[in-house]
Protein backbone atom coordinates (compact mmCIF):
# COMPACT_ATOMS: atom_id res chain seq x y z
CA UNK A 1 0.00 0.00 0.00
CA UNK A 2 1.84 3.19 -1.38
CA UNK A 3 1.84 6.08 1.03
CA UNK A 4 0.37 8.93 -1.21
CA UNK A 5 -2.43 6.40 -2.81
CA UNK A 6 -5.98 7.03 -1.77
CA UNK A 7 -6.59 4.03 0.19
CA UNK A 8 -3.41 4.36 2.41
CA UNK A 9 -4.60 8.29 2.65
CA UNK A 10 -8.01 6.62 3.64
CA UNK A 11 -6.85 3.94 6.03
CA UNK A 12 -4.35 6.29 7.71
CA UNK A 13 -7.11 8.93 8.69
CA UNK A 14 -9.17 5.62 9.90
CA UNK A 15 -6.35 5.14 11.97
CA UNK A 16 -6.35 8.15 13.56
CA UNK A 17 -10.39 8.57 14.13
CA UNK A 18 -10.13 4.52 15.22
CA UNK A 19 -7.50 5.59 17.86
CA UNK A 20 -9.09 8.93 19.00
CA UNK A 21 -11.93 7.31 19.93
CA UNK A 22 -10.55 4.46 21.32
CA UNK A 23 -9.07 7.00 23.97
CA UNK A 24 -11.94 9.25 23.71
CA UNK A 25 -15.25 6.57 24.12
CA UNK A 26 -13.85 4.80 27.64
CA UNK A 27 -13.35 7.69 28.84
CA UNK A 28 -16.71 9.17 28.20
CA UNK A 29 -18.62 5.70 29.36
CA UNK A 30 -16.69 5.94 32.28
CA UNK A 31 -17.83 9.76 33.38
CA UNK A 32 -20.93 8.39 32.22
CA UNK A 33 -21.70 5.49 34.63
CA UNK A 34 -19.62 7.47 37.30
CA UNK A 35 -22.98 9.80 36.68
CA UNK A 36 -25.47 7.41 36.24
CA UNK A 37 -24.33 5.53 39.71
CA UNK A 38 -23.91 8.66 41.41
CA UNK A 39 -27.82 9.12 40.22
CA UNK A 40 -28.46 5.89 41.29
CA UNK A 41 -26.92 6.66 44.79
CA UNK A 42 -28.49 9.52 45.13
CA UNK A 43 -31.93 8.31 44.69
CA UNK A 44 -31.64 5.32 47.34
CA UNK A 45 -29.99 7.82 50.02
CA UNK A 46 -32.89 10.24 49.20
CA UNK A 47 -35.09 7.05 49.81
CA UNK A 48 -33.49 5.65 53.05
CA UNK A 49 -33.87 9.68 53.86
CA UNK A 50 -37.46 9.70 53.47
CA UNK A 51 -37.97 5.89 55.06
CA UNK A 52 -36.27 6.78 58.45
CA UNK A 53 -38.06 10.24 58.75
CA UNK A 54 -41.43 8.21 58.84
CA UNK A 55 -40.03 6.10 61.67
CA UNK A 56 -39.95 9.55 63.97
CA UNK A 57 -42.34 10.67 65.85
CA UNK A 58 -42.96 12.04 69.25
CA UNK A 59 -43.73 9.52 72.05
CA UNK A 60 -46.91 9.54 74.70
CA UNK A 61 -44.33 11.57 77.21
CA UNK A 62 -43.34 14.25 74.82
CA UNK A 63 -40.58 13.29 74.00
CA UNK A 64 -38.87 12.42 70.59
CA UNK A 65 -38.68 8.11 69.44
CA UNK A 66 -37.79 6.36 66.42
CA UNK A 67 -38.95 2.81 65.96
CA UNK A 68 -36.80 1.78 63.02
CA UNK A 69 -38.41 -2.34 61.93
CA UNK A 70 -35.91 -4.88 62.41
CA UNK A 71 -34.51 -5.51 58.59
CA UNK A 72 -34.01 -1.31 58.61
CA UNK A 73 -32.18 -1.61 61.66
CA UNK A 74 -29.78 -4.10 60.30
CA UNK A 75 -28.15 -2.32 57.04
CA UNK A 76 -27.37 0.40 59.37
CA UNK A 77 -26.25 -1.40 62.30
CA UNK A 78 -22.27 -1.87 62.88
CA UNK A 79 -22.13 -5.23 61.69
CA UNK A 80 -23.08 -4.15 58.56
CA UNK A 81 -20.90 -1.17 58.57
CA UNK A 82 -21.89 0.51 55.18
CA UNK A 83 -24.95 2.69 56.14
CA UNK A 84 -25.48 4.85 58.57
CA UNK A 85 -27.92 7.76 60.01
CA UNK A 86 -28.25 10.45 62.05
CA UNK A 87 -31.27 12.88 63.18
CA UNK A 88 -30.32 16.49 63.68
CA UNK A 89 -32.69 18.97 65.70
CA UNK A 90 -33.08 22.82 64.61
CA UNK A 91 -30.42 23.32 67.52
CA UNK A 92 -27.96 21.44 65.18
CA UNK A 93 -27.66 18.51 68.34
CA UNK A 94 -27.79 15.07 67.28
CA UNK A 95 -31.03 13.83 68.41
CA UNK A 96 -30.31 9.71 67.02
CA UNK A 97 -27.41 8.39 65.67
CA UNK A 98 -26.65 4.76 64.20
CA UNK A 99 -22.95 5.68 64.90
CA UNK A 100 -21.12 4.15 68.22
CA UNK A 101 -19.94 7.71 69.38
CA UNK A 102 -23.48 9.13 68.55
CA UNK A 103 -22.22 11.74 66.44
CA UNK A 104 -23.37 13.40 62.96
CA UNK A 105 -22.62 11.90 59.94
CA UNK A 106 -21.53 15.14 58.27
CA UNK A 107 -20.59 17.07 61.70
CA UNK A 108 -18.87 19.81 59.37
CA UNK A 109 -21.80 20.28 57.27
CA UNK A 110 -24.57 23.04 57.78
CA UNK A 111 -28.28 23.02 58.48
CA UNK A 112 -29.83 24.26 55.30
CA UNK A 113 -33.72 24.49 54.04
CA UNK A 114 -32.45 22.55 50.97
CA UNK A 115 -31.32 18.90 50.33
CA UNK A 116 -27.67 18.62 50.38
CA UNK A 117 -25.84 15.41 49.29
CA UNK A 118 -22.41 15.29 51.17
CA UNK A 119 -18.98 14.15 50.83
CA UNK A 120 -16.77 13.12 54.20
CA UNK A 121 -13.04 12.30 53.67
CA UNK A 122 -11.17 12.38 56.79
CA UNK A 123 -8.29 9.56 58.55
CA UNK A 124 -9.18 7.49 56.30
CA UNK A 125 -12.56 7.43 55.99
CA UNK A 126 -14.55 8.36 52.69
CA UNK A 127 -18.65 8.42 53.51
CA UNK A 128 -20.97 10.10 50.52
CA UNK A 129 -24.63 10.63 51.32
CA UNK A 130 -27.33 13.11 52.04
CA UNK A 131 -28.87 15.64 54.41
CA UNK A 132 -32.19 16.58 53.38
CA UNK A 133 -34.62 18.74 55.66
CA UNK A 134 -38.25 16.96 57.18
CA UNK A 135 -41.23 18.77 59.09
CA UNK A 136 -42.38 16.30 61.81
CA UNK A 137 -45.13 17.04 63.96
CA UNK A 138 -44.49 20.86 63.47
CA UNK A 139 -40.97 20.62 64.45
CA UNK A 140 -37.53 20.91 62.02
CA UNK A 141 -35.51 17.91 61.79
CA UNK A 142 -32.52 17.26 59.35
CA UNK A 143 -32.30 13.37 58.29
CA UNK A 144 -28.71 11.84 57.70
CA UNK A 145 -27.95 9.27 55.61
CA UNK A 146 -24.67 8.01 54.26
CA UNK A 147 -22.63 4.83 52.60
CA UNK A 148 -19.12 4.07 53.06
CA UNK A 149 -17.62 3.89 50.40
CA UNK A 150 -14.94 1.86 51.06
CA UNK A 151 -17.78 -1.08 51.64
CA UNK A 152 -19.62 -0.52 47.93
CA UNK A 153 -20.90 -4.36 46.76
CA UNK A 154 -23.26 -3.50 44.81
CA UNK A 155 -23.00 -4.81 41.16
CA UNK A 156 -22.79 -1.07 39.48
CA UNK A 157 -20.50 0.19 41.55
CA UNK A 158 -17.87 -3.30 40.40
CA UNK A 159 -18.82 -2.32 36.96
CA UNK A 160 -17.67 1.40 37.74
CA UNK A 161 -14.32 0.46 39.30
CA UNK A 162 -13.15 -2.27 37.16
CA UNK A 163 -14.82 -0.49 33.76
CA UNK A 164 -11.57 0.44 32.32
CA UNK A 165 -9.95 -2.55 32.65
CA UNK A 166 -12.43 -5.23 31.06
CA UNK A 167 -14.33 -2.74 28.98
CA UNK A 168 -11.34 -0.86 27.48
CA UNK A 169 -9.80 -4.77 26.31
CA UNK A 170 -12.87 -5.33 24.55
CA UNK A 171 -13.56 -1.99 23.04
CA UNK A 172 -9.72 -1.68 21.44
CA UNK A 173 -10.77 -5.27 19.02
CA UNK A 174 -13.53 -4.51 18.48
CA UNK A 175 -12.34 -0.81 17.08
CA UNK A 176 -9.01 -2.91 15.49
CA UNK A 177 -12.16 -5.30 13.46
CA UNK A 178 -13.93 -2.06 12.51
CA UNK A 179 -10.52 -0.91 10.87
CA UNK A 180 -9.80 -4.17 9.05
CA UNK A 181 -13.55 -4.20 7.49
CA UNK A 182 -13.09 -0.88 6.67
CA UNK A 183 -9.73 -1.70 4.80
CA UNK A 184 -11.34 -4.74 2.73
CA UNK A 185 -14.49 -2.32 1.84
CA UNK A 186 -12.16 0.08 0.73
CA UNK A 187 -10.09 -2.69 -1.29
CA UNK A 188 -13.23 -3.50 -2.95
CA UNK A 189 -14.69 0.32 -4.04
CA UNK A 190 -11.14 0.68 -5.07
CA UNK A 191 -11.23 -2.64 -7.23
CA UNK A 192 -12.60 -1.00 -10.55
CA UNK A 193 -10.12 1.45 -10.14
CA UNK A 194 -7.06 -1.30 -9.84
CA UNK A 195 -8.92 -3.03 -13.11
CA UNK A 196 -8.31 -0.28 -15.01
CA UNK A 197 -4.82 0.31 -14.22
CA UNK A 198 -4.32 -3.21 -15.29
CA UNK A 199 -5.89 -2.10 -18.30
CA UNK A 200 -3.70 1.15 -18.98
CA UNK A 201 -0.89 -1.37 -18.82
CA UNK A 202 -2.33 -3.86 -21.41
CA UNK A 203 -1.91 -0.75 -24.32
CA UNK A 204 0.56 -1.08 -26.37
CA UNK A 205 1.29 0.72 -29.92
CA UNK A 206 0.30 -3.07 -31.62
CA UNK A 207 -3.51 -2.79 -29.80
CA UNK A 208 -4.23 1.31 -30.20
CA UNK A 209 -8.43 0.43 -29.73
CA UNK A 210 -7.90 -0.86 -26.16
CA UNK A 211 -9.95 1.61 -23.69
CA UNK A 212 -9.88 1.74 -19.90
CA UNK A 213 -13.30 0.42 -18.87
CA UNK A 214 -15.22 2.67 -16.28
CA UNK A 215 -17.95 0.22 -15.75
CA UNK A 216 -18.31 0.02 -11.78
CA UNK A 217 -15.94 2.23 -11.17
CA UNK A 218 -16.42 5.45 -8.20
CA UNK A 219 -18.07 8.56 -10.03
CA UNK A 220 -15.37 10.96 -9.07
CA UNK A 221 -12.81 9.15 -10.89
CA UNK A 222 -15.00 8.15 -14.08
CA UNK A 223 -14.50 11.11 -14.92
CA UNK A 224 -10.72 10.99 -15.49
CA UNK A 225 -10.95 7.56 -17.49
CA UNK A 226 -12.92 8.77 -20.02
CA UNK A 227 -10.68 11.83 -20.42
CA UNK A 228 -8.18 9.04 -20.50
CA UNK A 229 -10.00 7.52 -22.94
CA UNK A 230 -10.73 10.54 -25.13
CA UNK A 231 -6.98 11.19 -25.32
CA UNK A 232 -6.64 7.95 -26.27
CA UNK A 233 -8.65 8.09 -29.05
CA UNK A 234 -7.27 11.34 -30.19
CA UNK A 235 -3.87 9.64 -29.77
CA UNK A 236 -5.08 6.58 -31.89
CA UNK A 237 -6.11 9.05 -34.75
CA UNK A 238 -2.79 10.67 -34.65
CA UNK A 239 -1.44 7.24 -34.97
CA UNK A 240 -3.26 6.09 -37.80
CA UNK A 241 -2.88 8.88 -39.36
CA UNK A 242 1.14 8.66 -39.28
CA UNK A 243 1.81 4.86 -39.95
CA UNK A 244 -0.80 5.29 -43.11
CA UNK A 245 1.04 7.72 -44.55
CA UNK A 246 4.31 6.28 -44.03
CA UNK A 247 2.46 2.69 -45.62
CA UNK A 248 1.08 4.99 -48.03
CA UNK A 249 4.53 6.59 -49.50
CA UNK A 250 6.18 3.76 -49.28
CA UNK A 251 3.56 1.65 -51.40
CA UNK A 252 3.52 4.10 -53.61
CA UNK A 253 7.23 5.19 -54.61
CA UNK A 254 7.38 1.33 -55.36
CA UNK A 255 5.86 1.75 -58.95
CA UNK A 256 8.27 4.97 -59.88
CA UNK A 257 11.25 2.84 -58.34
CA UNK A 258 10.45 -0.20 -60.59
CA UNK A 259 9.74 2.01 -63.88
CA UNK A 260 13.41 4.26 -62.67
CA UNK A 261 14.97 0.71 -62.20
CA UNK A 262 13.79 -0.70 -66.15
CA UNK A 263 14.91 2.60 -67.82
CA UNK A 264 18.17 2.74 -65.96
CA UNK A 265 18.55 -0.90 -67.99
CA UNK A 266 18.22 0.78 -71.15
CA UNK A 267 21.26 3.13 -70.83
CA UNK A 268 24.19 2.28 -73.04
CA UNK A 269 26.62 4.32 -70.52
CA UNK A 270 27.11 0.91 -68.20
CA UNK A 271 29.02 2.54 -65.41
CA UNK A 272 26.54 5.24 -65.08
CA UNK A 273 24.00 2.53 -65.16
CA UNK A 274 25.64 0.63 -62.24
CA UNK A 275 25.92 3.59 -60.33
CA UNK A 276 22.07 4.55 -60.52
CA UNK A 277 20.49 1.28 -60.45
CA UNK A 278 22.89 1.06 -57.18
CA UNK A 279 21.45 4.13 -55.72
CA UNK A 280 17.89 3.12 -56.82
CA UNK A 281 18.44 -0.43 -54.83
CA UNK A 282 19.46 1.55 -51.77
CA UNK A 283 16.53 3.38 -52.43
CA UNK A 284 14.10 0.21 -52.64
CA UNK A 285 15.63 -1.29 -49.67
CA UNK A 286 14.37 1.87 -47.89
CA UNK A 287 10.92 1.42 -49.10
CA UNK A 288 11.12 -2.31 -48.03
CA UNK A 289 11.89 -1.69 -44.68
CA UNK A 290 9.63 1.33 -44.20
CA UNK A 291 6.92 -0.61 -45.61
CA UNK A 292 8.20 -3.51 -42.90
CA UNK A 293 7.88 -1.14 -40.19
CA UNK A 294 4.75 -0.21 -40.75
CA UNK A 295 3.17 -3.59 -41.29
CA UNK A 296 5.37 -4.57 -37.42
CA UNK A 297 3.36 -2.07 -35.94
CA UNK A 298 0.07 -3.20 -36.02
CA UNK A 299 0.81 -6.88 -36.73
CA UNK A 300 -0.64 -8.98 -33.78
CA UNK A 301 0.20 -12.87 -32.35
CA UNK A 302 -2.29 -14.89 -32.18
CA UNK A 303 -2.56 -17.02 -29.45
CA UNK A 304 -3.28 -20.27 -31.46
CA UNK A 305 -0.29 -19.14 -34.34
CA UNK A 306 2.50 -21.72 -33.82
CA UNK A 307 5.56 -21.79 -35.09
CA UNK A 308 8.65 -24.02 -36.12
CA UNK A 309 12.20 -22.07 -35.02
CA UNK A 310 13.70 -24.70 -36.72
CA UNK A 311 12.06 -24.80 -40.25
CA UNK A 312 12.35 -21.04 -40.14
CA UNK A 313 16.37 -21.05 -39.51
CA UNK A 314 16.26 -23.64 -42.77
CA UNK A 315 14.34 -21.41 -45.11
CA UNK A 316 16.42 -18.24 -44.31
CA UNK A 317 19.45 -19.75 -44.36
CA UNK A 318 18.71 -21.34 -47.68
CA UNK A 319 17.36 -18.25 -48.83
CA UNK A 320 20.38 -16.11 -48.06
CA UNK A 321 23.19 -19.06 -48.18
CA UNK A 322 24.04 -17.76 -52.13
CA UNK A 323 24.82 -14.30 -51.22
CA UNK A 324 26.95 -14.71 -47.95
CA UNK A 325 28.95 -17.47 -50.10
CA UNK A 326 29.33 -15.51 -53.23
CA UNK A 327 30.30 -12.82 -50.75
CA UNK A 328 33.30 -15.03 -49.13
CA UNK A 329 31.72 -16.00 -46.05
CA UNK A 330 30.24 -18.38 -44.42
CA UNK A 331 26.42 -19.53 -42.66
CA UNK A 332 25.17 -22.73 -41.31
CA UNK A 333 22.14 -23.75 -39.12
CA UNK A 334 23.23 -25.43 -35.59
CA UNK A 335 21.64 -26.78 -32.60
CA UNK A 336 17.95 -28.47 -32.39
CA UNK A 337 17.84 -30.85 -34.93
CA UNK A 338 13.83 -31.27 -34.33
CA UNK A 339 11.18 -29.27 -34.84
CA UNK A 340 11.22 -26.24 -31.76
CA UNK A 341 7.74 -24.64 -31.42
CA UNK A 342 6.46 -21.44 -30.16
CA UNK A 343 3.58 -19.65 -30.13
CA UNK A 344 4.83 -16.70 -33.18
CA UNK A 345 3.80 -15.93 -36.79
CA UNK A 346 6.39 -17.82 -39.08
CA UNK A 347 6.53 -15.07 -41.54
CA UNK A 348 7.38 -12.19 -39.18
CA UNK A 349 9.84 -14.35 -37.34
CA UNK A 350 11.36 -15.44 -40.50
CA UNK A 351 11.64 -11.66 -40.98
CA UNK A 352 13.10 -10.74 -38.35
CA UNK A 353 15.91 -13.52 -38.40
CA UNK A 354 16.51 -12.60 -41.92
CA UNK A 355 16.92 -9.04 -41.05
CA UNK A 356 20.06 -10.21 -38.50
CA UNK A 357 21.42 -12.45 -40.35
CA UNK A 358 21.64 -9.90 -43.40
CA UNK A 359 22.83 -7.64 -40.90
CA UNK A 360 25.69 -10.04 -39.55
CA UNK A 361 26.73 -10.71 -43.12
CA UNK A 362 27.15 -7.06 -43.82
CA UNK A 363 29.19 -6.44 -40.93
CA UNK A 364 31.24 -9.23 -41.02
CA UNK A 365 34.80 -10.12 -42.76
CA UNK A 366 35.46 -11.73 -45.82
CA UNK A 367 36.32 -15.52 -44.97
CA UNK A 368 34.18 -15.16 -41.37
CA UNK A 369 31.21 -17.64 -40.30
CA UNK A 370 28.31 -16.64 -39.48
CA UNK A 371 26.20 -19.20 -37.18
CA UNK A 372 22.28 -19.59 -36.73
CA UNK A 373 21.60 -22.03 -33.49
CA UNK A 374 18.50 -23.33 -32.39
CA UNK A 375 17.76 -23.84 -29.38
CA UNK A 376 15.05 -26.60 -28.21
CA UNK A 377 13.91 -23.80 -25.25
CA UNK A 378 12.61 -21.86 -27.86
CA UNK A 379 15.47 -19.17 -28.69
CA UNK A 380 17.63 -18.28 -31.82
CA UNK A 381 21.19 -17.21 -31.47
CA UNK A 382 22.69 -15.58 -34.66
CA UNK A 383 26.43 -15.37 -34.25
CA UNK A 384 29.42 -13.20 -36.19
CA UNK A 385 32.83 -12.34 -36.39
CA UNK A 386 32.98 -9.06 -36.81
CA UNK A 387 33.95 -6.49 -35.12
CA UNK A 388 31.58 -6.42 -32.33
CA UNK A 389 29.46 -3.97 -30.55
CA UNK A 390 30.11 -1.33 -28.12
CA UNK A 391 28.57 -1.15 -25.10
CA UNK A 392 27.74 2.45 -25.83
CA UNK A 393 26.29 1.75 -28.55
CA UNK A 394 24.02 -1.08 -27.41
CA UNK A 395 21.91 1.54 -25.67
CA UNK A 396 21.34 2.43 -29.01
CA UNK A 397 21.27 -0.25 -31.49
CA UNK A 398 16.95 -0.54 -31.72
CA UNK A 399 16.44 3.38 -32.33
CA UNK A 400 15.30 4.05 -35.97
CA UNK A 401 17.26 5.26 -38.60
CA UNK A 402 20.57 4.79 -36.10
CA UNK A 403 23.47 3.83 -37.93
CA UNK A 404 27.26 3.82 -36.69
CA UNK A 405 28.84 4.70 -39.23
CA UNK A 406 26.67 6.52 -41.76
CA UNK A 407 28.98 7.45 -44.22
CA UNK A 408 30.29 3.35 -44.17
CA UNK A 409 27.26 1.38 -44.89
CA UNK A 410 24.02 1.50 -47.23
CA UNK A 411 22.19 1.17 -44.21
CA UNK A 412 18.83 3.29 -43.38
CA UNK A 413 18.74 2.03 -39.96
CA UNK A 414 15.58 0.22 -39.27
CA UNK A 415 16.57 -3.48 -39.25
CA UNK A 416 16.91 -3.82 -35.79
CA UNK A 417 14.19 -1.88 -34.93
CA UNK A 418 12.07 -3.90 -37.04
CA UNK A 419 13.04 -7.33 -35.37
CA UNK A 420 12.90 -5.46 -32.17
CA UNK A 421 9.14 -4.92 -33.19
CA UNK A 422 8.03 -8.30 -33.91
CA UNK A 423 9.92 -9.76 -30.52
CA UNK A 424 7.91 -6.81 -28.80
CA UNK A 425 4.46 -8.26 -31.10
CA UNK A 426 5.46 -12.06 -29.96
CA UNK A 427 6.18 -11.01 -26.19
CA UNK A 428 9.70 -12.36 -26.55
CA UNK A 429 12.93 -11.21 -25.47
CA UNK A 430 16.08 -9.78 -27.55
CA UNK A 431 19.67 -9.86 -26.38
CA UNK A 432 23.00 -8.68 -27.89
CA UNK A 433 26.26 -10.11 -25.97
CA UNK A 434 29.57 -9.46 -27.48
CA UNK A 435 31.64 -12.53 -28.17
CA UNK A 436 35.42 -13.31 -27.54
CA UNK A 437 38.05 -12.45 -29.28
CA UNK A 438 35.80 -10.92 -31.40
CA UNK A 439 32.40 -10.91 -32.71
CA UNK A 440 28.48 -9.90 -31.72
CA UNK A 441 25.85 -12.56 -31.00
CA UNK A 442 21.93 -11.85 -30.77
CA UNK A 443 19.80 -13.72 -29.10
CA UNK A 444 15.92 -13.95 -29.75
CA UNK A 445 13.41 -15.55 -27.01
CA UNK A 446 10.52 -16.85 -27.38
CA UNK A 447 7.55 -18.40 -25.38
CA UNK A 448 7.51 -22.16 -26.55
CA UNK A 449 4.76 -24.40 -26.67
CA UNK A 450 4.68 -27.70 -24.00
CA UNK A 451 6.44 -30.48 -26.71
CA UNK A 452 7.66 -33.65 -25.65
CA UNK A 453 9.95 -33.47 -28.63
CA UNK A 454 13.77 -32.72 -27.09
CA UNK A 455 17.31 -32.28 -28.52
CA UNK A 456 20.15 -30.97 -27.70
CA UNK A 457 22.09 -27.69 -28.37
CA UNK A 458 20.79 -25.65 -25.27
CA UNK A 459 22.04 -22.02 -25.62
CA UNK A 460 23.51 -21.09 -22.38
Amino acid sequence: MRRNSIVARIVWLHILVVGSVSIFMPVALYFLLASETNEIQRQFITSQVNQIGKYLERGSDGTWQLKLPEGIQDIYSEAYGRYRYAIINDKGQVVFSSLADKSAVFPDAGLTDEPQYLDRRDSGLAVAGARIPETIDGEPFWVEVGEDLSHRDVIIDDILGRFLQRVAWVTLPLLLLLLGLDIAIVRTVFKPVLRASEEAEAIRPSQPGLRLSSAELPSEIRPLVQAINNALDRLESGYKLQHEFAADAAHELRTPLAILRTRIDTLTDRDVSRQLRSDVERMSHTVNQLLEMAESEIFIVGPDEQADLHAIAVDVVSFLAPLIFGEGRSVSVVGADQPVLVNGNVEMIARALRNLVENAAKYSPSGSEIEVIVDSAGALRITDEGAGISDDDKQLLFRRFWRRDRRGTNSVGLGLAIVQRIMAAHSGEIEVHSRSPRGTAFVLRFKPFETDISSDGAIA
